[in-house]
């Protein structure tokens, strides 16, 4: 008969991975436009908004990096542990959330996951409900632009962990 001791302390963790590839250093001209892509995809978007869609688009697409900076910066911009948490079950818990914080919601995942058959229109006019053109045209940027960062963090393999509210945002 063998006996398994587990041996569980606060500080085990398993060693955390390297990063695959530094790809803003190797491609500075593409990370340089990211960040002002990202800076214009922002203009006129309330930013308790922009962040519960960065963590949304973060989560479909598993991007540790991503969601690491987005909860910490949403947390920093004053959002509740709560609603951060409850973010990946928000069907379960539309209560949360505003109407129009939902349609966003709804938009991002129907821009994030493309393969679920586009945007359907249902969708996009919920969103056009709660959003005027040019703040929903911007809505769309910003979904996008998380897009992009989460494929580069995901593909890279960027280690989440070390972001710090206030440093360079994406």
């Amino acid at each position: 008969m063998t006996t398994h001791t587990h041996h569980h302390t606060a500080t085990a963790h398993a060693p955390e991975h390297p990063a695959r590839l530094q790809w803003a250093q190797l491609a500075p001209d593409v990370y340089k436009a990211m960040v002002r892509l990202d800076a214009a995809s922002r203009k006129g978007l309330d930013p308790t908004l922009l962040e519960l869609v960065k963590i949304r688009a973060s989560q479909l697409n598993h991007c540790a990096f991503c969601l690491d900076m987005h909860s910490k910066d949403a947390l920093a911009a004053g959002e509740s542990v709560e609603r951060i948490i409850q973010l990946s079950a928000w069907e379960e818990s539309q209560h949360f959330y505003t109407e129009k914080e939902l349609a966003a919601i709804r938009l991002t995942e129907a821009v994030t996951v493309l393969t679920d058959g586009f945007v359907p229109d249902e969708v996009y006019a919920a969103a056009a409900g709660h959003f005027e053109e040019a703040e929903l045209a911007q809505l769309i940027a910003a979904i996008t632009v998380i897009n992009a960062w989460n494929r580069f963090g995901v593909t890279a393999r960027l280690a989440p962990g070390h972001h710090t509210p206030g440093d360079v945002k994406h």
